[in-house]
């Protein structure tokens, strides 16, 4: 069993063989162009590998234009070559093998090594160095190198453990600098391998990258890339609108649609990995199945999709979207009121003797995500049951999930960018993970095992059979995919990615 303790697992919100080695990847610039992004979130933080930044979805947009990740991954979520060129198993799965891609250089013109792919990982495995998800890379060790290759010893098997390298804190620092300047040096001047170089970085205000005419994959179509730090929706909407700015995301839906069509502009809005979803935390009514699947059934998806978010989104009924590898689309939990009202009225309640409980949201935190709760409180309530609205920050979310707090309905968007069930049904819903609402044994019998399950057409129909029972059971009300909203310059090719992760390198260039 894949033994994570609830300390190991405090930030995780995802064997097989390597693939070919990349070709060229990026267009090719025209001196001078500077590309202008209206951003949703500040930049606390360089180290893409430390720190609660370091698992930020939002933040993987700059880190990866700054650093590697050690595999490499395209806009729908496969992987293909980064640092690593091909990597794989032996045949017992007690090692792992990766080979190092040759004639990479850092941005300060020092050579890139495989032994700073083996510091990188040591440093990110030590339970004291700040790496939120240190246990993953704790699974390896005993690294030897052989030219290009590097072997290591599997000391906890883990089967997503490449997967991993193209995800949160899959990123290699360079080791001779960073011990030299230290943590505090590299947060004044960051280097990596990777397509932008930091050029001016102004805290809460903007950063601005300057192109790496040394990068293995080419050089990008731009010269300059600013990322303008502007957290309020409403002004990215005038960012794009005044033209201040090229390229803009997360903005309101509505003004999506207003402005996709304008002069000028251009939009668009692809389902991503995010998913929208009501914890729901075991004790008092919620111990009643009865009320838990009356919950479920009452809530008509749908609707909320078309009305609230002008049909961007896709019903979900797991915790798992059309994305991921454990995806069953057999598994539904219909919209059916009759249904949920005979099942209340099982446990003796009705709209007369309603059963009540709190349900707690963010406001502002997703599009629309208070409306949401509004809606479906009130579609509960023409069933039998009457929810209590309390609204709270997203801090106070992670807070009282932590300490299994949480009022006994709670709203929350995972995200899950390497598709992996282990990062959504698994961190979402097994009782050790710091990230579950739910708690009762017969679900951690189904998930425990398969953590270290090596025969992976076993392990994912093992996550497909838990989805299903917790689908039956009523341990999570998920509710939707989000679609991102993306506007830009129509002199732009913008390029979506279902991670959420707008890359200046590969996914913008020239139209």
């Amino acid at each position: 069993m894949f033994n994570v303790t609830r300390r190991q697992a405090l930030a995780a919100s995802g064997g097989f063989i390597s693939a070919l080695l990349a070709p060229q990847r990026f267009a090719v610039a025209a001196a001078g162009n500077t590309l202008n992004i209206a951003y949703n979130v500040n930049l606390p933080s360089f180290d893409p590998n430390i720190g609660p930044s370091s698992v930020n979805p939002t933040l993987q947009s700059i880190y990866r234009s700054v650093f590697d990740n050690y595999i490499g991954q395209k806009p729908d979520l496969s992987f293909e070559p980064g640092l690593f060129t091909a990597w794989g198993w032996n045949d017992d799965k007690s090692k792992v093998w990766m080979d190092v891609r040759e004639n990479v250089v850092w941005h300060d013109g020092s050579p890139f090594t495989p032994e700073e792919i083996i510091w990188s990982i040591q440093r990110n495995a030590k339970p004291d160095g700040g790496n939120p998800v240190s246990f993953i890379w704790a699974g390896i060790d005993n690294f030897k190198v052989d030219g290009k290759r590097i072997t290591a010893d599997v000391k906890q098997y883990d089967p997503v453990i490449f997967k991993w390298m193209a995800f949160l804190t899959g990123y290699v620092l360079p080791k001779a600098y960073y011990e030299k300047v230290g943590a505090e040096g590299f947060e004044k001047k960051p280097i990596g391998t990777g397509p932008f170089m930091v050029d001016a970085y102004e805290g809460n205000a903007y950063l601005r990258l300057k192109a790496n005419p040394k990068y293995w994959g080419g050089k990008p179509a731009f010269e300059t890339v600013v990322f303008k730090f502007v957290p309020d929706a409403t002004s990215r909407v005038a960012e794009i609108e005044s033209g201040s700015s090229d390229v803009t995301l997360e903005v309101p839906y509505e003004e999506f649609d207003r402005l996709k069509s304008k002069a000028g502009l251009k939009g668009v809005c692809k389902p991503d990995c995010d998913l929208g979803m009501l914890f729901i935390t075991n004790g008092g009514v919620m111990d009643d199945k009865n009320v838990r699947l009356a919950m479920c059934h009452a809530v008509d998806k749908q609707t909320i999709i078309k009305r609230l978010l002008r049909g961007y989104g896709v019903r979900v009924d797991t915790l798992e979207t059309p994305e991921y590898t454990a995806y069953d689309p057999s598994i539904k939990v219909p919209y059916d009121p009759a249904l949920a009202t005979k099942l209340l009225a099982a446990s003796g309640f009705s709209k007369e003797n309603p059963v009540k409980f709190t349900i707690q949201t963010t406001r502002g935190f997703k599009p629309k995500d208070y409306e949401m709760i509004q809606a479906i409180v009130g579609m509960w309530r023409n069933v039998g049951i009457d929810a209590n609205i309390e609204v709270y920050e997203i801090a106070k979310h992670y807070e009282l999930r932590m300490t299994h707090k949480l009022a006994p309905v709670a709203f929350y968007n995972w995200g899950n960018y390497i598709g992996d069930p282990t990062t959504s049904t698994g961190f979402a819903m097994w009782s050790k993970s710091p990230h579950s609402a739910w708690h009762s044994d017969d679900l951690d019998a189904k998930i425990g095992p398969l953590w270290g399950e090596k025969d992976e057409a076993k392990r994912i129909q093992g996550w497909k059979d838990a989805d299903r029972y917790i689908a039956e059971n009523g341990y999570v009300l998920p509710l939707l995919q989000y679609a991102q909203p993306i506007l830009y310059k129509s002199d732009l090719k913008v390029t979506p990615n279902v991670s959420g992760a707008l890359q200046p390198a590969t996914l913008i260039s020239k139209a």
